[in-house]
């Protein structure tokens, strides 16, 4: 067993390496899926080989009340609720950290350098299960999606994680005053709520990266209190690319950290008046099926809207069809389009459009001044040109797709609401573009048949 285990160990490090290095690219995701999977099954069944298992009935009562209740999870949640079940993740995967560090403290006096680990692992742990449910909450609309924002807000939220890292150095220095690990581990819960409650849903894909990093920390604290390498380093591996993909996320949306966390990104703007003073030129499906048959490029972009009316599949569809009359179709991905990152790719990937087609927005903007036609499918704030040319915006200086700079635009939306930003969008209002006012399933797949039908005639 001395050598078994090093060695299913080592196995299982390198298929969480080679899931990383793989997932980075829409082309091997599915390969890095399935190399995450192969080490995470090598690394229970190491685990469950530890010397210091000796009794098995409750793990195997657990593993098929986890399985009862994930495998149908899995199979039933729709792809469009797939950040609320990441949020959700987070927090099982946190609370049974934070719950293990509880019982390692009460199960015996840990010594002073093991405390630090304990100490770190239960904080994260329990501050990231309230706040992943918070986010859980937001994103199912349970909560309210836009900021909850108070005065003196940030003060309070500070002092309560003060106190919570104040009472932590005192349990490292005295790990035996058992009465403090209650209110510690209180203000650590307590905390997550108060994290969450400031930020707006614009903000949510950056949150959720963030929280993945705090697990990932959490789990990896917890390698250092069990003295498990396996655990210590694929902790390392989730914070550390949580961190990195929070980092891509706040500069795909123009912001700093403390922006996120303080800035209450997401407030519904009070110019309303906007909407309703200002003309737009509309559309029917018969005008969009003409405008696409005759172009020659066209770049869609889709946003959560599009995720809501599970349009991706049409839009394969349309695709499809307009890739047979020799147009060339192709698909520009925003890092923040959606509730999550890469939530566009997911769901186009699931409709099965090429990788090669997916188009990430550095890559693609200069090519939109020269595209006959861009089609917004419920996208909204990644498209907005406030960005660029209003200072006072909340969205200002946010890398956006410049759909603006198209030949003809085309937005399918169901209304003129705001997004989460909860501004009003100038691109509905110029010139070169045309509102087609539906949902965009069913105005996508009226494209679709016009397209077929004028096919059939010619």
């Amino acid at each position: 067993m001395e050598l078994i285990l090093p060695l299913l160990y080592l196995l299982a490090a390198a298929g969480f390496i080679l899931a990383l290095k793989w997932m980075s690219s829409p082309a091997t995701a599915r390969r890095g899926v399935i190399a995450g999977e192969m080490g995470m099954l090598l690394a229970v069944a190491g685990t469950l080989l530890r010397f210091e298992v000796v009794e098995y009935q409750w793990i195997f009562i657990a593993f098929f009340i986890g399985s009862a209740v994930g495998v149908p999870l899995a199979y039933l949640m729709p792809m469009t609720a797939v950040p609320q079940r990441t949020a959700i993740s987070h927090a099982f995967g946190a609370l049974a950290s934070a719950l293990i560090g509880t019982a390692e403290y009460y199960r015996h006096t840990p010594g002073q350098i093991t405390m630090v680990a304990l100490t770190l692992e239960i904080l994260l742990g329990f501050l990231t299960f309230t706040a992943s449910l918070m986010a859980f909450g937001k994103l199912q609309e349970i909560l309210p999606t836009r900021p909850m924002t108070y005065k003196g807000q940030n003060i309070v939220n500070l002092f309560v994680l003060a106190c919570a890292i104040l009472l932590g150095i005192a349990l490292i220095v005295s790990p035996d005053q058992t009465w403090m690990f209650p209110i510690f581990a209180v203000l650590s819960l307590l905390f997550g709520v108060l994290l969450i409650v400031p930020i707006g849903g614009a903000d949510m894909p950056t949150v959720i990266a963030l929280l993945n990093s705090y697990a990932g920390l959490s789990a990896s604290a917890m390698g250092f209190a069990l003295d498990n390498k396996l655990l210590i380093l694929a902790g390392a591996l989730d914070g550390s690319s949580g961190f990195i993909l929070s980092v891509i996320m706040c500069k795909a949306m123009n912001r700093s950290f403390s922006n996120v966390l303080f800035g209450a990104f997401g407030q519904l703007q009070t110019s309303t008046s906007k909407t309703t003073e200002r003309p737009v030129r509309s559309a029917v499906a018969e005008e969009a099926a003409f405008l696409l048959e005759s172009a020659r490029s066209v770049i869609v972009i889709p946003g959560y809207g599009m995720a809501v009316a599970q349009a991706q599949h049409k839009l394969r569809e349309l695709a499809d069809v307009l890739g047979k009359r020799g147009v060339d179709v192709r698909f520009a991905i925003h890092p923040v389009a959606g509730r999550m990152p890469g939530h566009m790719n997911v769901l186009l990937a699931e409709a099965d459009v090429p990788y090669d087609k997916l188009v990430e927005m550095d890559e693609i903007n200069p090519d939109f001044p020269i595209t006959d036609v861009a089609l917004v499918i419920g996208a909204n704030d990644v498209v907005n040109p406030a960005a660029l040319t209003d200072s006072g915006s909340p969205i200002a200086g946010m890398p956006i797709l410049h759909a603006h700079k198209a030949r003809t635009v085309m937005v399918v939306k169901r209304s003129m609401n705001p997004g989460f930003a909860g501004i009003d969008n100038d691109l509905y209002y110029m010139e070169n573009t045309l509102m087609l006012f539906g949902d965009a399933k069913a105005f996508v797949g009226e494209i679709v048949k016009e397209l077929t039908a004028a096919a059939r005639v010619a």
